[in-house]
């Protein structure tokens, strides 16, 4: 695949509606916005936030500078927003911290609650950085989670139960694999998105996710500083390949192609 540059991955991103115009409406938003302001622990995506956020206006506004999303509160239905150049942004933050990865041959984890539409994703990432001679963690066998199982394809955890993979984003699958790898087998970096990388990042491990425009906690863990890197996107278009070049952009930023 050929490499995009910086204007044709963003013309690509607004295209596809992996940003720009994107499928997730704005009262869904501001929904979530409301609830995680109001305490609710499913919208913490895996932080610990406290009471730092009780104000959904402050959620909004972290929204908006960092995912592009409209900063008028007053716009409460109908289109919303991710900007294509935070995108874009994002993934050269993301490149940074895996070039650092690879001079390091670090210990990486990859796990996703969206295995219809970034497995691939990840996959891709950590053959590239197994290649340049990372240790990508197999995680232990039998791990039990939300009464379902923890499970691995492709280098990435995922999340099954009833023989079906799982949208999820609940921090619990996290907590199991790192509970069972110990301190002996914990990762340097774990690349994720939804609670996997949230708790990650909480339990004091470089993490760096993917995350839409109503999924807030992750941008506010960046914000903090909890989050290595969160990257803005609708994470489940309509076609997963839609994603391929900004891998291939990532891969080639990172220098891992």
């Amino acid at each position: 695949m050929p490499i995009l540059s910086r204007p044709a991955l963003v013309e690509h991103l607004v295209r596809t509606r992996i940003a720009g115009d994107v499928a997730t409406p704005r009262d869904n938003n501001l929904s979530h916005y409301r609830k995680l302001a109001n305490g609710d622990r499913h919208y913490w995506l895996g932080l610990e936030l406290g009471d730092r956020w009780a104000d959904e206006q402050d959620v909004l506004a972290v929204m908006a500078e960092r995912c592009g999303v409209v900063d008028d509160p007053a716009h409460r239905v109908g289109q919303d927003t991710i900007d294509p150049e935070l995108t874009v942004d994002a993934l050269d933050r993301m490149a940074a911290r895996l070039r650092k990865a690879a001079a390091g041959k670090e210990r990486v984890l990859f796990a996703t609650g969206h295995p219809g539409s970034l497995i691939d994703v990840h996959s891709r990432v950590a053959a590239a950085l197994r290649a340049q001679g990372c240790d990508i963690v197999r995680i232990p066998g039998g791990l039990i989670a939300d009464e379902g199982y923890v499970v691995q394809f492709a280098d990435v955890a995922v999340f099954e139960r009833g023989a079906t993979l799982w949208h999820t984003h609940s921090p619990e699958p996290m907590n199991a694999i790192l509970d069972a790898l110990g301190e002996d087998g914990r990762p340097d970096l774990v690349i994720a998105d939804h609670g996997w990388a949230g708790r990650a990042g909480q339990r004091g491990i470089d993490s760096v996710g993917y995350a839409d425009c109503n999924d807030p906690a992750l941008f506010i863990g960046e914000a903090e500083g909890t989050m290595q890197v969160t990257i803005p996107l609708d994470d489940h278009v309509v076609d997963p390949r839609y994603y391929e070049p900004m891998t291939a952009y990532t891969l080639e930023a990172s220098g891992l192609l």
